[in-house]
């Protein structure tokens, strides 16, 4: 690939199962959790470290009200986008909208801390210009998800609490086989924040 391929963290979600169970003022994203690396770091610090360095390109898309996960991102050399109170779809639209010249774009949930680095490399790796690389585990799809330059269109059209999975019909799927059960766990409610 010509162009590099960038990375789009989705952190405009607001979490409403997490703060019903944890608090209306509790935003996930800056919880504190252990890592697999033993750190304690907050959720989107997990986030932000996993990202290889090599991915040039980083995007964050968040809400005005979350000042310090942007001050998080800046520090990480991530760029900001915002948006208003919006869905997945919303998200990712912005995302890819701000870096649309490149040659494709890995999707990464901003509540997925536990993720291993290794495993965000090898579904880099299956980017391709007509294919999708999603990692499987244990029979599932998880996350993060890359989308070849084909794709750029159909995702900067999304909108609503839709992601990008019905786009993955109009391309190739990359199954990337991980070891990594990281991969399928978000911190929707507080006890996720503890991985087993």
């Amino acid at each position: 690939m010509s162009a590099p391929i960038g990375v789009i963290v989705l952190a405009a979600g607001q979490g409403r199962r997490f703060r019903e169970v944890a608090g209306a003022d509790k935003d996930k994203l800056l919880a504190d959790c252990t890592g697999r690396d033993g750190a304690v770091r907050s959720v989107i610090e997990h986030v932000l470290l996993s990202v290889p360095a090599n991915l040039g390109k980083r995007v964050l898309v968040t809400t005005e009200d979350r000042p310090q996960v942007m001050r998080m991102a800046q520090a990480y050399g991530f760029e900001s986008v915002e948006i208003g109170p919006a869905g997945m779809g919303d998200s990712i639209a912005a995302g890819v909208a701000a870096c649309p010249e490149l040659s494709g774009w890995l999707i990464v949930l901003g509540d997925m801390p536990f993720i291993l680095p290794s495993s965000i490399e090898r579904v880099v790796a299956g980017v391709a210009e007509d294919c999708v690389s999603v990692p499987v585990h244990a029979g599932k799809y998880g996350h993060p998800v890359g989308f070849g330059r084909s794709f750029g269109p159909g995702l900067m059209a999304l909108s609503g609490d839709h992601g990008a999975k019905p786009l993955f019909a109009q391309g190739r799927v990359v199954e990337v086989a991980v070891d990594d059960a990281g991969v399928l766990w978000d911190v929707d409610v507080p006890a996720a924040l503890v991985f087993s």
